[in-house]
């Protein structure tokens, strides 16, 4: 007796079709699982075994053979579960044959037969769909998370007694309803807002230059002058979230088994601070069953790093390369599996180990030495990697005790947003987005200057000591702060913004 039934595995944040063999024969009793699953598959016999029995069902006392094909592919996880008892049913001819040849099942078995959730189920019906199914077996918790993926029916199941009185035809399970057509862009309403922050305009000002760019920001500035306070209301202001951009964050976070049960779209733009005593695998990805580190859940957000130079040396450089390339690439021995990170990193940092040098209210205790040590820990390949530096200073109590009321994020949002469809038309079909991303020759050919401009830029490199880095950069910065105006052209005025942002470069600190 001989059956198959359909699932899917998991490589990377992508899917892959699994076909799920059973045979059954005569011979001594015994169940054994091929096709290279890991321990989690391989203790499924038991889960099984007494799902089955416990739903009402005949266990065969017979030889039962199961391979998962492709049987060269790792498979890990307990989402094998549900396939492999159906397949078990299949082959003893409880559930009719050709009833699942259309369909995907999915879930982790109960030993009484309840269905438990399982991560990565968007993705898997994801590939599902595109390998022509039409039906989704999926655990009730996951339902809406598989019901985003159009043209596909999602089916919640609740227990294995269920489903097989389904398949059966004695019961009819209805279908998940779509949530796909009622994605909405999340306005922000709950989330902290730039009007609530007192004084600061200048450093407002360069988040929402770094927002409409894509640009890398790092704020420097003494303990308690609101570094924090800003970093966390960056999110706010970056552009609308598309359809396609919130699939791709869920189906990170399906990955990593950090979307909740009844959710069915990531709808913000994410934001992770990770503590700077993370290790560097948790920070970019990694593990024997490799997971998203930190800098791809914030995929399409915000990355904040506070208390920058306090981060581990390995974790800050393993970070080089997944900020210049976009993704995070891991090779361990049966796979190699590539995570997308096209994050913004938003690092804060005290000017010296005490966070009072330069200060205005407070003296600070550290010596000349120590000033110029402690921001020196940063590598310069890790800051070539930053486009904006700007200061922080400490709030000032009139400030404070000001009532007008700072812009809004919406208002400030609709200005990135305009700049954003600017740097989209710009660079159609040519792979990036926005220009943080611009290659050198982009920037010969978008940024070019006039007289007057390359005059000041020139000015700027003598008398201020600008390094050579910091050329493209500025023009980079330079090119959103135009966008933001609406300027074709790049005029003094902006180049003198973009300079202003290079603080480092300036030895304000050192």
């Amino acid at each position: 007796m001989l059956s198959r039934v359909n699932t899917c595995g998991l490589m990377g944040i992508d899917g892959y079709l699994v076909s799920v063999e059973t045979y059954i024969s005569n011979g001594i009793p015994a169940f054994e699982i091929v096709g290279l699953g890991d321990a989690a598959v391989k203790e499924a016999k038991e889960r099984v075994r007494a799902a089955i029995k416990n739903s009402g069902f005949e266990f065969p006392s017979r030889r039962i053979t199961i391979n998962l094909a492709p049987a060269d592919l790792k498979k890990e996880g307990t989402s094998y579960d549900l396939p492999m008892a159906a397949g078990i049913l299949a082959a003893m001819g409880i559930v009719p044959g050709g009833v699942l040849s259309d369909s995907v099942l999915l879930g982790e078995l109960s030993l009484d037969g309840t269905i438990r959730p399982v991560y990565g189920v968007l993705p898997k019906a994801l590939t599902a769909k595109e390998k022509g199914f039409k039906t989704v077996y999926a655990p009730s918790e996951n339902a809406r998370e598989a019901s985003v993926v159009k043209g596909i029916n999602v089916i919640p199941v609740r227990n294995l007694y269920e489903l097989v009185m389904h398949l059966r035809g004695e019961i009819v399970l209805k279908a998940a309803d779509s949530t796909c057509n009622v994605f909405s862009f999340d306005d922000g309403e709950n989330q902290p807002d730039f009007a609530d922050v007192k004084g600061q305009e200048h450093v407002k000002r360069a988040l929402e230059v770094a927002a409409a760019g894509g640009h890398n920001l790092i704020m420097i500035g003494s303990p308690g002058s609101g570094k924090t306070m800003l970093a966390r209301r960056m999110p706010s202001i970056l552009p609308d979230l598309t359809f396609e951009e919130a699939l791709e964050i869920t189906k990170i976070y399906s990955v990593a088994g950090l979307l909740p049960s009844d959710s069915s779209l990531v709808t913000r733009r994410p934001f992770r601070a990770p503590h700077h005593t993370i290790s560097p695998v948790s920070l970019v990805g990694g593990g024997r069953v490799p997971r998203p580190g930190e800098v791809s859940l914030a995929h399409l957000g915000v990355l904040f790093l506070d208390e920058l130079p306090e981060f581990g040396k390995n974790a800050l450089e393993v970070l080089r390369q997944p900020l210049e390339d976009g993704f995070v690439h891991i090779s361990r021995i049966n796979a190699s599996i590539t995570y997308p990170c096209r994050t913004t990193l938003i690092a804060a940092a005290n000017p010296c180990r005490c966070g009072f040098y330069l200060d205005e209210t407070r003296e600070c205790t550290c010596t000349p030495q120590e000033v110029r040590t402690y921001l020196g820990k940063l590598s310069g390949p890790l800051l070539d990697r930053i486009d904006i530096q700007v200061d922080v200073p400490t709030v000032r109590y009139s400030d404070l005790e000001r009532e007008t009321v700072s812009e809004s994020s919406a208002d400030i949002r609709k200005r990135v947003n305009v700049a954003r469809n600017i740097q989209r038309k710009r660079f159609a079909r040519t792979g990036i987005y926005c220009n943080a991303q611009m290659t050198s020759p982009m920037v010969r050919k978008y940024c070019r200057l006039g007289k007057a401009e390359s005059e000041l830029l020139r000015e700027a490199f003598t008398s201020i000591g600008l390094t050579a880095r910091s050329h493209d950069k500025i023009l980079k910065v330079a090119r959103t702060i135009a966008d933001l105006e609406g300027s074709e052209n790049i005029s003094t005025v902006h180049i003198s913004e973009a300079i202003q942002y290079r603080v480092l470069d300036r030895n304000l600190y050192r």
